[in-house]
């Protein structure tokens, strides 16, 4: 069975890694800079263009935390390179989304506007007035946000109103039937 700790990592050209003392990893890219203190029990090398990840033994907790650490070190990556970004739809009869500067402000059928200020490192785009795209080079950050976004109106699953994610799917409920 292929372990996801056991693969080497790429090192795309424009992109260098420096690992400090206690696994201070900062990984450097065109699209900025990201810092994270890894586990101090892993080992983490970088060999002819690759970054490896070893563990010191085989207990449960070694295994866990060294498919997590080569995971963290590929998400920053990719971060640095591509950056990552989720869509955010919003659903229902007067709900929309404006943008102005770094605000964000939600119309969503309560008696105020629900005003959302982008965190650093992250940036929030419009399609329209129903489609919110949130960008930045941490995958954390960015599903953070977008949850805390989300979770101002979630969808609810008589009629799919509220903020739901692109690719995700409501189930459906039937409502109450008229009486005759």
């Amino acid at each position: 069975m292929s372990r996801i700790g056991r693969m080497p990592v790429a090192i795309p050209t424009g992109v260098t890694v420096t690992i400090a003392e206690n696994n201070n990893v900062t990984v450097k890219g065109p699209k900025g800079t990201l810092v994270r203190d890894l586990p101090v029990e892993m080992e983490i090398k970088e060999e002819d263009g690759h970054i490896v990840v070893t563990r010191p033994n085989d207990l449960k907790k070694m295994k866990s935390l060294h498919g997590l650490t080569r995971t963290l070190i590929h998400n920053m990556i990719q971060g640095v390179t591509e950056g990552y970004e989720k869509k955010l739809e919003v659903n229902g009869v007067g709900y929309r989304a404006q943008k102005q500067g770094k605000k964000l402000t939600l119309s969503l059928g309560y008696s105020h506007p629900v005003e959302m200020e982008d965190p650093e490192g992250i940036e929030t785009v419009l399609e329209g007035q129903n489609i919110i795209i949130v960008k930045g080079i941490s995958k954390e950050k960015v599903g953070q946000y977008a949850a805390e976004i989300r979770e101002k109106r979630r969808p609810e699953p008589y009629k799919g109103k509220g903020i739901k994610y692109a690719d995700e799917v409501i189930r459906r409920k039937v409502g109450k039937t008229g009486k005759k």
